[in-house]
């Protein structure tokens, strides 16, 4: 889940104790906020400054509609924990294990899927346990 940080950040989300997660307005990452459940993870990603995973959040309520038009959906999530390093995109790139990966593939995708091998990559490269 992308967030630029000079709007909302790892920290803000950390301050804040949790967020609700709106405002996607595009149909493939508004599909993935539905699928997610309660108690989901998914990686915090801060997009057009620092291009990188910082830090694992947990879905805590599971879609609602977000908005008067449109089929737009939003969850709320909190932080679980920081990386110990974050994963930046060129590292991520630079990984043919993620080559698949929807960060790599769909750039502009605000919210994309994390297959569970791809997750446990990024954890390897974060040098997380």
């Amino acid at each position: 889940m992308k967030s630029e940080p000079d709007v909302f950040s790892w920290d803000d989300l950390v301050r804040d104790g949790k967020t609700e997660w709106d405002g996607v307005r595009n149909h493939t990452a508004a599909r993935n906020l539905r699928e997610m459940k309660v108690g989901d993870r998914a990686f915090f990603y801060h997009s057009n400054i620092g291009l990188q995973i910082v830090g694992i959040m947990e879905i805590a309520r599971e879609a609602k509609k977000d908005g008067e038009e449109g089929n737009w959906v939003s969850v709320e999530c909190g932080p679980v924990e920081p990386l110990p390093n974050p994963v930046t995109l060129k590292a991520i790139k630079a990984e043919p294990r993620l080559a698949e990966m929807e960060l790599v593939k769909y750039s502009r995708l605000s919210v994309g899927r994390v297959t569970p091998a791809e997750w446990d990559v990024v954890l390897e490269m974060a040098g997380a346990k």
